[in-house]
């Protein structure tokens, strides 16, 4: 089946890179935003400004706005480029506007993401037979300097894309590489949200970086400056531990810096280092990155309630002890105010609560 009409739902980063680039590809393209004010500030330009490898190009995407509906009304794909922290609130809004045939994308699906979408779509009554599918990351390496302009460094290479159930992921990859051909198929939706490379290093660099980003504001380069030997020696204890419930789950076991050099983040030398402190350092894309602002930032909320909470999830639910996981959860709910355990994903809130271990690989065939 062709996919001419896509909808793009929301107008961050990725969002923003997505719609400028499929419209500039000659796909129609809806944006939704769940801001009227985001929405306000890209209508009124009329156009986004996509800046990658020193070329200035614009696109007026076909239809934006605040409304749900008109946006995915008719749309062969729908996009879902948001945190996961709106997955829930797109859900609902989404359940009884969905109809049979369409495909969405989580992009990214972050970890346990289309487990949650499908459970959620389940308990809010919708109806039709849609195809659900997730990418490790965002398509494309990016920032917004100013709204309506978006500066691409990097579309991801070799980006594993699963779907749920997993036996849609072959049909359904072959028809979402017409609009991104840099997806790969995964095995299915956990070797994507292991895959998190996100999980795997934020929560580390932010918790480690308290001080320096409450301080000056993130007044400094997250990835080349803040990331020191001792975080990244963290990292790879998260990596570690990863690791050992990728090999519980039989799935490829791939270390962090294999991932991050595959996503074309790293170099060769960084890879074969072994060391995530050499290969983020080694990052070329994310070389002029600042550090956020606040601690109160996605890199905690999302990497840490949606990332490293459901990998510790499951690696309870198989056995597999995750203490450097635990402890990085605590400090970050202690630094926020907030129970990571209990608002991140989950094992209820991915509809494995009731899963035994033997059961699991038949419900990511199969669904639930």
């Amino acid at each position: 089946m062709s996919i001419r009409k896509i909808a793009v739902l929301g107008a961050g980063n990725g969002g923003c890179a997505a719609a400028a680039d499929l419209t500039l590809r000659g796909f129609e393209v809806r944006l939704f935003a769940r801001s009227e004010a985001a929405i306000a500030k890209l209508v009124k330009a009329g156009e986004i400004e996509l800046i990658e490898s020193g070329t200035s190009r614009k696109a007026a995407p076909f239809f934006m706005s605040p409304h749900l509906p008109p946006v995915v009304q008719g749309a062969d794909l729908i996009v879902i480029a948001t945190p996961s922290v709106g997955h829930e609130y797109l859900a609902r809004g989404l359940a009884n506007h969905l109809v049979d045939h369409q495909r969405i994308l989580l992009n990214p699906g972050h970890t346990g993401g289309a487990l949650h979408f499908a459970n959620l779509l389940r308990a809010f009554g919708c109806k039709a037979r849609v195809r659900l599918c997730e990418t490790v990351t965002l398509t494309y390496i990016c920032r917004m300097p100013e709204p309506a302009r978006v500066e691409v460094y990097r579309r991801t290479t070799n980006l594993r894309c699963a779907a749920f159930p997993g036996k849609y992921t072959a049909a359904l990859v072959n028809e979402i590489q017409q609009v991104f051909p840099n997806i790969i198929p995964a095995a299915n939706v956990l070797e994507t949200g292991f895959f998190n490379i996100n999980a795997i290093m934020h929560p580390a660099g932010m918790l480690g970086n308290a001080g320096w980003i409450e301080k000056t504001g993130g007044n400094f380069l997250y990835y080349r400056e803040g990331i020191t030997p001792a975080l990244g020696a963290w990292i790879d204890a998260v990596d570690a531990e990863r690791l050992k419930i990728v090999q519980s789950l039989g799935i490829e076991r791939l270390r962090f810096v294999d991932i991050f050099h595959q996503a074309g983040l790293t170099t060769e030398a960084g890879r074969d280092s072994g060391s995530a402190y050499q290969a983020i350092h080694q990052s070329e894309p994310n070389k002029t990155i600042k550090a956020p602002a606040s601690l109160d930032h996605r890199y905690i909320r999302e990497d840490v309630g949606y990332g490293l909470v459901p990998m510790a999830e499951i690696g309870k639910l198989l056995g597999v002890r995750t203490p450097v996981m635990e402890a990085l959860i605590t400090l970050a709910s202690t630094a926020l105010g907030a129970d990571f355990r209990t608002e991140g994903l989950t094992l209820d809130k991915m509809g494995l609560a009731k899963i035994r271990p033997d059961e699991l690989q038949d419900v990511l065939v199969n669904g639930f």
